[in-house]
């Protein structure tokens, strides 16, 4: 993977996710938000994919399955007006090959609607029991406003507990940009 100089948090989650997700994968999109990581996963898993894709914001969900219907995506898409804490209601253990999540706020929508520790945290639990045996979790963190700092720390906190024979986690930050950039963090999950 080259990386210029120009790249942002989400163009390295993209390089990352291109080079794991292959045609014929189930993906899921915990985060959906105005549809386009969605849209992403679809156009990497192919018409024998399928990509799950939540939000508990209705503009989203309605955004996502607009976008996915616009792009010829639509067969390929199911997205949920839910907590992305309820995945596993959805998904079973061991069956996604990639799982993205954009923590903070909807791009265009209210600021003060953001994701929450709460939900987070044990959305991540599940997340990662639903991936499967070498698998990608990438977390994009984006915070600076509201309750941004707070949930950086709790993901932080425990990505960092989890287990290192089963899972390697990777954080990349930007050193020399400033106003509290996104970074993405990479899970991968043992084989």
């Amino acid at each position: 993977m080259a990386v210029r100089s120009e790249w942002n948090a989400l163009e390295i989650v993209r390089a990352m996710v291109a080079s794991r997700v292959k045609p014929g994968d189930f993906c899921i999109d915990a985060t959906s938000g105005n549809g386009y990581d969605t849209a992403f996963l679809c156009g990497l898993v192919g018409p024998e994919g399928k990509v799950l894709a939540f939000d508990i914001q209705e503009q989203a969900v309605a955004a996502t399955r607009k976008l996915a219907e616009e792009q010829g995506f639509a067969d390929r898409v199911e997205a949920v007006l839910a907590s992305h804490s309820e995945m596993d209601r959805y998904a079973e253990p061991e069956s996604a090959s990639c799982i993205l999540f954009n923590f903070g706020w909807l791009p265009g929508g209210d600021h003060n609607v953001i994701t929450r520790t709460e939900t987070s945290i044990p959305a991540i639990q599940k997340s990662l029991t639903i991936l499967r045996p070498g698998g990608l979790l990438s977390l994009c963190i984006y915070y600076g406003r509201n309750n941004g700092f707070a949930e950086r720390d709790a993901i932080l906190e425990y990505l960092s507990g989890i287990d290192c024979r089963v899972y390697t986690v990777i954080r990349y930050d930007f050193l020399n940009r400033p106003n509290n950039p996104p970074f993405p963090i990479f899970v991968f999950k043992e084989d």
